[in-house]
């Protein structure tokens, strides 16, 4: 399972999501452009001391990042407010790609088109989104817990 931020706009969601990539021992794919620059400064403050534990790729282009993902013949899931059908409702395949949009629009609808499978967070009505962030860690929870892929809960120690 891997999560895929398409051209992100904002380096904290970024750097959040890097964190819980290493976290849960998820690589992250970074579709380029990004609306800022990808640098360890821009990424520190939501990523903290876990970006040097972080799995990154990226790719030039969204069509340099399908060819990769054709190649290895990865499903392409797309967290997106324009699907009908519940992320909830979703059966996660272990190899999944889970796709996030840019924060301020989303995918364009030839990315979408692209996608194997499209879910949304089922939400109250006339609230348009959640955090990219927060979206991806909910999805990502849940497509773990249903791969059976989650790490394991082990005791806690702190580094010497």
């Amino acid at each position: 399972m891997d999560l895929a931020l398409y051209q992100p706009d904002i380096a904290a969601n970024t750097g959040t999501l890097l964190r819980l990539g290493a976290c849960l021992g998820i690589k992250v794919h970074i579709i380029h452009p990004a609306g800022f620059a990808l640098t360890d400064r821009n990424l520190t403050r939501a990523g903290m001391d876990y970006l040097d534990k972080a799995v990154l790729f990226e790719h030039d282009s969204f069509a340099a990042f399908q060819d990769w993902r054709l190649e290895q013949r990865r499903r392409l899931v797309l967290l997106t407010t324009k699907a009908s059908h519940s992320a909830y409702d979703a059966s996660y395949l272990p190899g999944d790609i889970l796709l996030l949009g840019r924060e301020s629009a989303g995918v364009p609808n030839s990315v979408a088109e692209a996608a194997d499978l499209g879910v949304r967070i089922p939400m109250h009505p006339n609230l348009r989104s959640i955090n990219v962030a927060i979206a991806g860690a909910m999805i990502l929870g849940e497509a773990l817990r249903q791969t059976g892929t989650l790490p394991a809960v082990t005791p806690f120690t702190e580094p010497s």
